[in-house]
């Protein structure tokens, strides 16, 4: 009778837990507006998060009850074993509901999860008070009613508090996106080309895990043989099965992590291809906005990261979920006492595990920042290092590099305080636990309720299985840390381009007249043209003139598609330029500047780059008639010749002729020159200047020398974004108006 008594206390606490866990005070949305109703596509997604919680648990029981019969045991531990179970379930479930919510669990989650986990001991309790001694209460049994009693009474527990009780209130907090899932289900679509390796790992997963937990089993076996406390008949059979499912345990364990680690270097190769691929169509001003070097972090340490953190978190929760109750299965057979002292630590963990992982997330993302702020400018200060030494900034570039590297320093002290006192607390709640358990240990062999060889293989489950808890709340905190990677790695491949989508334009013959219409274009920072108009003629030469900060960059830049005017636009023949193929559009408007841009490799490479099908016999044609083929020849390998990072190992002269060859090699209409030929000898300059001129091509030329302006064939005074005067040098000049003021400033010396 005091048992029973006993039972109808904890029943009755039970259902006032329930409660309490199931949610908060129902408030009227109409005397507090900032309570509305969830809409549509909210309501589907706490659909969608109750059917993976019901299918999560049903994972969980069947688990528990097919380890249960592997071991011919018909109960779990007699109602005590229920209730453990109940406890231990719902650590699984409030981690793998915070998951799918972003830590951010609605009210009616809670309550489903808190009654799947109490409804069915409160089951067996009712089970146990209606128990006779004609017919005693017999313990749980694995059937198909147990699996099914508690989704199915849940669910339409929570389904009728929802409509017919709480009004459907909602928070404020709650409304709040909710993305982890959404981000965790995107990147394991990204395994799909991957499902064959992957089921082959889970596989073998499964078959190792199986292994794993009945190795202790057997090592206890042995020892009570060892002792004396059973026959040894079977002794020799006992340590041959040993000696199997050990080498099953590694075999299947090394193939499932070579399966792996296969598949998450094939997702790395995808995403970073894709992710490359995305970052190479967004608009100029993109790359302008974001640094080099944060770029570059994010292609390689922050997808290495993201696909490493999914991946190998997944295959160790799994491991560690099938394992763990495969273990806690043959726990409550050796001892139920011993398995609730090991239950209780789960709790008190995940409690401390929640808040530390609130933490940690913050602080890996300032390190992320950090990180990639290093990167950026050790990146700025290598590249320019030419830059920095004519300066002589080094002290300067190593004391801004230092300030970074101390403001990582602060963030990851910070990380190792909070990590240094999480583990300290974790590691004195598993201390104070084993001392509980050493001391109930003690009582049960006093009274033979245990053996020795029991003892042992309890304990060498319960290490394992506290190292398994540990191991899927970590990952859990790694997982929601790596959260914030994942958006950013997203965030770049979601990205639009804000420049128009190319044509299908290919025409055969092309003349190569150029028209600006009313263009006015803007910077961020300020206005750069305002509704310019002009025009370029084939088989003519237009110059740009104009102070600093007048609109002629601005202008080649519109002209090569590097940027998208605001209002108006540019015709080529007539017809816009983002008509045309993007592919066909570059071959036939190229652009030579001062200091071209060259790539570490050979000189084929460059003069050929973007290019499929040119021969070398057409570089050598296009080389010969600027006159550089001979100074190519000259070189150790000719155009094989390896021109280093950037073209450092030319002079000027050479990588601007190496880039007036890289332009005429593609047969342009358009060519458009800013100070190409600055830094070439008279006797090249001509050569050059005379090719560029043949067929009819129509030349654009951003001028800063008096005696290019003058061989011009039509002059264009900017300022201040405006066309200011147009016209021929003789007629400006004339004019006596800002060309010829500026003339008399900028050019005397030209003259002279």
């Amino acid at each position: 009778m005091k048992v029973k008594v006993k039972v109808k206390r904890l029943v009755l606490q039970t259902l006032k837990l329930a409660v309490l866990c199931g949610g908060e005070r129902y408030t009227d949305p109409i005397e507090n507006p900032a309570f509305s109703p969830p809409t549509k596509g909210k309501m589907t997604d706490v659909a969608a998060s109750g059917f993976f919680i019901l299918v999560f648990d049903a994972v969980l029981g069947s688990s528990l009850w097919t380890g249960l019969l592997l071991l011919d045991c018909s109960s779990c531990g007699g109602l005590e074993g229920v209730w453990a179970f109940g406890a231990v379930k719902w650590v699984f479930l409030h981690v793998f509901t915070s998951v799918l919510t972003d830590g951010k669990p609605q009210p009616v989650l809670r309550r489903l999860v808190a009654l799947l986990c109490l409804l069915p001991p409160v089951f067996e309790s009712g089970h146990f008070l209606k128990a006779s001694p004609s017919e005693p209460y017999s313990g749980p049994s694995p059937n198909l009613s147990m699996l099914l009693l508690g989704p199915m009474a849940s669910s339409l527990a929570c389904l009728i508090w929802e409509k017919g009780l709480s009004g459907n209130g909602k928070t404020k907090k709650d409304s709040v996106k909710l993305d982890t899932s959404g981000l965790l289900m995107r990147t394991l679509k990204y395994f799909k080309p991957d499902t064959l390796y992957l089921i082959a790992a889970f596989g073998f997963l499964i078959l190792g895990v199986i292994c794993d937990t009945f190795i202790p089993l057997y090592q206890g076996k042995v020892i009570d043989m060892l002792s004396g406390k059973v026959l040894e008949a079977g002794f020799g059979y006992a340590v041959g099965e040993l000696v199997l499912i050990s080498l099953g345990s590694a075999l299947f364990s090394g193939m499932r992590g070579g399966i792996f680690m296969c598949t998450l270097a094939r997702l790395n190769k995808r995403l970073k291809h894709l992710l490359f691929h995305t970052l190479l169509k967004q608009e100029v001003q993109f790359f302008e906005e974001n640094n080099p070097g944060r770029l570059s972090s994010r292609l390689h340490s922050d997808v290495d990261r993201m696909g490493r953190t999914v991946a190998l978190n997944a295959n160790a929760v799994v491991r560690s979920t099938v394992k763990t109750f495969l273990m806690l299965g043959v726990m409550l057979r050796l001892s139920w006492e011993l398995t609730v002292l090991t239950c209780i630590e789960m709790p008190l963990l995940a409690v401390v595990q929640n808040k530390y992982s609130t933490l940690y997330k913050e602080l890996k993302e300032q390190i992320q920042d950090c990180q990639a702020q290093n990167a950026d400018l050790a990146s700025q200060t290598v590249s320019g290092i030419q830059t920095v030494r004519s300066f002589k900034a080094e002290k300067d570039e190593i004391r801004r590099y230092q300030e970074a590297l101390e403001q990582m320093r602060v963030v990851k002290r910070r990380s190792g305080i909070y990590s240094s006192v999480f583990l300290l607390v974790r590691r004195l709640v598993s201390l104070g636990i084993k001392i509980l358990m050493l001391l109930q240990a003690r009582t049960l062999i006093s009274s033979r309720n245990l053996s020795i060889g029991s003892l042992v293989s309890f304990f060498l489950y319960q290490k394992p299985m506290s190292v398994n808890l540990k191991e899927i709340l970590y990952c859990y905190g790694e997982t929601v840390a790596t959260v914030g990677v994942i958006s950013k790695v997203f965030s770049y491949l979601d990205r639009t381009p804000k420049c128009k989508e190319e044509g299908d334009l290919a025409p055969d013959n092309l003349q190569g007249r150029i028209v600006f219409q009313n263009v006015t274009f803007s910077y961020p920072e300020k206005a750069a043209l305002k509704s310019v108009s002009m025009e370029l003629q084939p088989g003519k030469m237009t110059a740009l003139v104009g102070p600093s900060g007048s609109g002629k960059t601005t202008c080649v830049s519109l002209l090569k598609r590097l940027y998208e005017p605001k209002e108006g636009e540019i015709l080529l023949d007539g017809k816009p330029l983002h008509l045309y193929k993007h592919k066909y559009f570059h071959q036939k408007v190229t652009l030579v500047s001062q200091n071209p841009v060259l790539f570490s490799g050979s000189l084929r490479y460059n003069i050929e780059y973007g290019l499929q099908d040119c021969s070398i016999e057409k570089v050598k044609e296009t080389a010969n008639k600027v006159n550089a083929h001979d100074f190519i020849s000259a070189m150790e390998n000719e155009y094989d010749t390896d021109v280093g990072e950037g073209g450092g190992h030319l002079a000027g002269g050479e990588k601007q002729c190496i880039a007036v060859i890289r332009a005429l090699v593609r047969d342009p209409k358009v060519i458009i020159l800013d100070e190409a030929t600055s830094k070439l000898d008279a006797k090249a300059q001509h050569s050059v200047l005379k090719e560029i001129f043949a067929c009819g091509r129509t030349v654009l030329v951003v001028a800063h020398q008096l005696k290019t302006v003058q061989e011009a064939d039509h002059i264009i005074f900017l300022e201040n974004g405006e066309v200011v005067e147009e016209g021929t040098h003789s007629e400006l000049m004339a004019k006596k108006g800002r060309y010829y003021r500026l003339k008399e400033e900028l050019f005397s010396q030209d003259s002279q």
